[in-house]
């Protein structure tokens, strides 16, 4: 395994190592300066990286940034941005104050390295010192992110003697004894796990028994901000494999310390979560149906079902560039907490969304917090209107029965990133769990199979009907045209429901022109069909749910 620098990585460690010999007979300043972690090891793997950290020796990253840049500029004549300034941040990981800058393209922080010792009750360092390469690599969380690349010599330094052997054989391990890892920082934890899923590595077995000790799990749990365990949980899901991170999570026992609804803020869910077990059950069915062709053997056992395909429009996201996976997965992961509630304010709310919200701390991005509650609410509609649909039990024209179902707001919502392809994949995912029981290694591929077929039914009619685009078709006449052409005296509650109908008339009627339209909207009108002053339709008590809908 060797570093091959491109031009402008070569052009920055010369940089660099100049610098450090001007500071030197210019300012009898001595330090040395080593690109430090994920950039070595993913040049190493043959990846590119992006930024680069540069551990100093006996230097602050403030000063030796600023005397960079100024080299930079006044002796290289190099177009170089000024310096920034980041404050340490404990419990973002910021222990110590950190410089950036860009040099060449490439963005730049700035480190001294450190020795590092901690309390028994907090992942904050009590003391922070300068250390030595040793030092410095041995505080670090897992070997593999332990080297160093000399810019001096142009050489890997391996300081743990287990880094470079570590990432050929594809293994995670920690450089100090795991348990003494995980309660200096029991963020930790994650981070293996993180790393491990996205490289396809191995933890190797004691580092495995130190996740599982129930001391560790309940630091994970009092130590660490919900914030950072929702960062690296985020990670995971928009990785390489949230699967496996999903099976490293189940395996080690960790789900209620990574998912739940933290003490001390009053919040009673209606039950206890269901196994965890369905949450791996439902990350791999999820798996099973988006990624047929790639196999997968999960370290808890479960087979990867084999099933028939689903229908490509249940996929048809997954090719854009509003991938739902990351969404998907956490969705998956939650299946657990599907049917609890909790009061907000009196009201009823998924219990999913407090622990999205409280437990993870993760907001809108990626559409979590109001997407993944849509999931749920969503599958709940879906799983009856697919039953409903295999039994006949339609209560209007089909292309308007399914494109109503389609076009609720939970279902298909651009603003949440629900979109009605992925609410049926995640519904037909919730549907498959229900057939593999807790207790039991396989699920009833014969019930799945019917599942499957059953929403295949349903997405090949909704290609047949061409509804795809009547998903997001605006009313044909708007609310003021409507008031005008029923002669109403002005706009109200019943302007809306009336929009709902015209969509369901659009839906009914592909074809139909707005003359049409207006046709019809006048013989409801003298039917007594459509009440301009009351508020509500004299039929179809239920529009007012209906109303919405109109207006996307």
């Amino acid at each position: 395994m060797e570093i091959k620098l491109t031009e402008q990585e070569d052009e920055l460690c010369a940089l660099l190592d100049q610098c450090t010999r001007h500071l030197k007979e210019n300012e009898g300043i001595e330090t040395s300066c080593r690109i430090a972690g994920g950039w070595v090891r993913d040049k190493l793997l043959g990846s590119q990286c992006n930024d680069i950290d540069i551990a100093l020796e006996n230097m602050m990253g403030v000063p030796f940034a600023e005397r960079f840049v100024d080299y930079c500029r006044a002796v290289k004549d190099l177009a170089v941005k000024n310096v920034a300034k980041i404050e340490s941040n404990p419990d973002q990981s910021k222990h110590l104050e950190t410089a950036r800058t860009t040099v060449l393209g490439i963005e730049l922080d700035f480190v001294n390295l450190r020795s590092e010792e901690y309390a028994e009750d907090s992942r904050i360092p009590t003391q922070v010192t300068f250390g030595t390469p040793l030092q410095d690599a041995i505080r670090r969380d897992i070997t593999i992110n332990a080297l160093f690349y000399n810019v001096h010599s142009r050489e890997v330094e391996d300081h743990t003697g287990k880094g470079l052997d570590d990432l050929r054989n594809g293994v995670v391990r920690t450089p100090l004894a795991p348990r003494e890892t995980f309660m200096d920082d029991p963020l930790r934890v994650l981070r293996c796990i993180r790393f491990s899923s996205r490289f396809g590595f191995t933890m190797v077995p004691e580092l495995q028994e130190a996740a599982k000790d129930p001391a560790i799990q309940e630091a994970l749990r009092v130590k660490i901000s919900r914030e950072r365990v929702g960062e690296e949980l985020d990670k995971m899901m928009g990785g390489r494999n949230p699967l496996l991170a999903i099976d490293l999570i189940n395996k080690l026992s960790l789900y209620t310390s990574v998912f739940s609804v933290p003490e001390g803020l009053g919040i009673k869910l209606s039950g206890s979560p269901s196994s965890p077990q369905y949450a791996l059950k439902a990350a791999l069915l999820l798996h099973a149906v988006a990624n047929p062709a790639r196999s997968v053997t999960t370290l808890s056992g479960l087979p990867l079902p084999s099933l028939p395909a689903v229908h490509p429009l249940l996929l048809s996201e997954f090719s854009t560039q509003n991938n739902p996976s990351r969404r998907l997965y956490l969705a998956a992961a939650l299946t657990p907490y599907r049917d609890l509630t909790y009061l907000q304010k009196g009201k009823e709310r998924p219990a999913v969304e407090v622990v999205i919200r409280e437990g993870l701390k993760l907001g809108a991005q990626y559409h979590y917090l109001d997407g993944i509650p849509a999931l749920f609410a969503a599958s709940q509609l879906l799983r009856k209107g697919v039953a409903d649909y295999q039994d006949g039990k339609l209560d209007k024209p089909e292309r308007a029965w399914i494109g109503t179902l389609l076009r609720e707001k939970n279902v298909h919502n651009p603003v949440t990133g629900s979109m009605w392809s992925t609410s049926l994949l995640f519904s037909l995912v919730q549907e498959l769990v229900s057939t593999w029981p807790d207790d039991a290694n396989d699920l009833d591929v014969g019930a799945a199979s019917k599942y499957i077929a059953a929403y295949n039914k349903l997405a090949d009619r909704i290609e047949e009907l061409d509804l795809p685009p009547a998903v997001d078709a605006k009313p044909i006449v708007d609310g003021r045209e409507v008031v005008k052409i029923l002669e109403a005296p002005s706009a109200g509650p019943w302007t809306g429901q009336v929009l709902a109908r015209v969509i369901e008339w659009q839906l009914e009627h592909p074809e139909g022109t707005r003359e049409q339209c207006e046709a019809w909207l006048r013989a409801e009108q003298a039917a007594g069909n459509i009440n301009t002053s009351a508020g509500k339709r004299v039929k179809d008590g239920d529009a007012d749910a209906k109303a919405k809908k109109a207006k996307r």
